[in-house]
């Protein structure tokens, strides 16, 4: 993961993301250990006070849970928790903001379905 220095998001943010995404796609698994902050802050060459910002979002998401002295792991219900955040959130101003973008270029309703059927054929 390359990440965005110059874009809206902040890199904690960024940061905590891409952990999300590794524990949705496998490579967490429930009370696994993940990244220290100094880990985080050697792969992804930034401070390590901002990957522990990183990590304290995933704590208070429920995502992690420190051990005292040992680190980080990953709850019981990350993954779950992530989907549902990511659905409510992220899926759902996509979707606004698809439809707002179909309605600017006058696309009806079946034109913007038939899109999306062909982008899911497709894998985009």
């Amino acid at each position: 993961m390359i990440l965005e220095t110059d874009g809206a998001k902040p890199i904690y943010v960024q940061i905590a993301e891409w952990l999300e995404t590794e524990i949705l796609n496998g490579n967490f698994i429930t009370d696994q250990k993940v990244f220290s902050q100094y880990q985080l802050a050697e792969i992804f060459n930034i401070n390590p006070a901002t990957a522990a910002k990183g990590l304290t979002l995933l704590v208070e998401d429920q995502v992690l849970y420190k051990k005292r002295g040992l680190g980080m792991f990953v709850t019981g219900e990350a993954k779950a928790i992530i989907l549902t955040k990511r659905k409510e959130h992220t899926l759902k101003r996509l979707v606004s903001e698809l439809v707002a973008e179909a309605e600017q270029l006058n696309v009806d309703f079946n034109e913007l379905i038939t899109m999306l059927k062909e982008a899911s054929n497709r894998g985009e």
